[in-house]
């Protein structure tokens, strides 16, 4: 339990002083850049985004399967 207690505030560590090595770099760009560089950190968010919609997407149609494939299911849709 221990070691897992310690790994995980090893990593929050990590992540802390990636963050902290990316806002120095940021402070050295030149204002133009900047514009840039925050279009980029949100297309990196809506293609995270999109990829966690797919993955619950691809996770629940095995369970939707199911019902999808009863007959009832194919009288229920049958008119539309």
């Amino acid at each position: 339990m221990i070691n897992i207690i310690l790994d995980i505030a090893k990593i929050r560590n990590q992540t802390i002083m990636l963050k902290e090595k990316i806002i120095q770099e940021l402070e050295k760009l030149p204002e133009p850049l900047l514009q840039e560089i925050l279009d980029f950190v949100q297309f990196l968010q809506a293609k995270s985004q999109k990829d966690k919609i797919l993955e619950i997407t691809m996770m629940s149609e095995s369970s939707l399967q199911k019902d999808w494939l009863r007959p009832e299911e194919d009288a229920a849709w049958q008119d539309l």
